[in-house]
């Protein structure tokens, strides 16, 4: 089955001067630069050596949640490693089903193994607005996944036979005790 493209280009589309950081620069730092910029994200670098991405997610989950101090971690402490990169030459949708494969909201460019630009879902949106019913789509089949998964320990009525139970289990959509899942 051939995947429909939208003629628009990721070069088209991507930020071609990204933010950067050096990767001894500090979360707190960091932090401030996204606040100064209005950016979720930089992009970390050593020279011409992209190293990694730093995204808001990162500082609250690596640094904040777990009580460490912003201006004691430096952005090679918590920034992301494992880059899921794209070149410029491939079609917009191409990057976002990559982004959705990769459940990531920030894809670097790279072209001859440089740093070329830096595309975001909002740059995605904002060049292929009708993209954003599929985006919605799944995300909200993303959520109502994870809501099941939440839900997986609790207690309450199973949805099938009506009995109480202190453990309830995902079963197509509804929760189950132990016995009806099997």
């Amino acid at each position: 089955m051939a995947t429909m493209k939208t003629g628009v280009m990721v070069c088209d589309a991507m930020t071609r001067q990204p933010l950067c950081v050096p990767p001894q620069t500090t979360i707190a730092e960091c932090a401030a630069i996204m606040k100064e910029e209005n950016v979720g994200s930089l992009l970390i670098k050593d020279g011409a050596k992209l190293l990694g991405i730093l995204t808001e997610q990162d500082i609250v989950r690596k640094a904040v949640a777990q009580s460490k101090k912003p201006a004691e971690l430096s952005a090679a402490d918590i920034m992301e490693k494992e880059l899921v990169t794209m070149t410029g030459s491939e079609d917009i949708l191409d990057a976002l089903a990559l982004m959705s494969e990769h459940d990531i909201r920030h894809l670097p460019i790279v072209n001859n193994g440089e740093l070329a630009g830096f595309l975001t879902m909002k740059d995605v949106l904002r060049i292929e607005p009708e993209l954003f019913d599929l985006l919605v789509d799944r995300l909200d089949v993303r959520e109502e996944e994870s809501k099941l998964a939440r839900l997986t320990q609790e207690e309450g009525v199973c949805q099938q036979c009506g009995e109480y139970a202190k453990h309830l289990h995902p079963l197509e959509g509804t929760l189950v005790c132990s016995p009806c899942s099997k």
